[in-house]
């Protein structure tokens, strides 16, 4: 009789799986946790610091602080490829990888900058744009 109970017990106990909710938890928070994340924050921090100083004695239209801010949506979307990345694959989120992503956000800053003077045809632009292209490379290899 009482191998009989225990079974009965043991039958009505519920194993939940892992939700999918948690795991896109868990995914957030070792990405978040990267080098990579660590090098875009860092520098995102750097810049939204040196906006805040620049808006206490300038307009919102004063071109340094229209660059800072081109520069935050480039990392903030960096940031957001890394977010991304799978739990599974976040051996990838290396300093390296977040020090590509920032130098790259640092390149298409000045081909932005060079495009509002210049044309597309223009040297300067074109090697800007090659750089770039070089970056962006190197990040997609490692993320694949």
């Amino acid at each position: 009789m009482g191998l009989f109970w225990v079974s009965i017990c043991f039958s009505q106990v519920k194993i939940k799986a892992p939700s999918a909710k948690s795991d896109q938890i868990s995914d957030l928070q070792l990405q978040r946790s990267s080098p990579a994340h660590a090098e875009l924050l860092l520098k995102k921090t750097e810049l939204q610091s040196e906006l805040e100083s620049l808006l206490l004695g300038y307009t919102e239209e004063y071109p340094k602080v229209v660059e800072i801010r081109y520069s935050l949506t480039i990392l903030q979307k960096e940031s957001n490829r890394i977010l991304a990345v799978k739990a599974a694959e976040s051996s990838k989120l290396t300093l390296a990888l977040g020090k590509l992503m920032v130098r790259k956000s640092e390149l298409e800053t000045e081909l932005w900058q060079l495009l509002r003077s210049y044309k597309e045809d223009h040297p300067d632009v074109k090697r800007a744009k090659r750089k770039v292209e070089i970056y962006e490379a190197a990040i997609k290899e490692i993320l694949g």
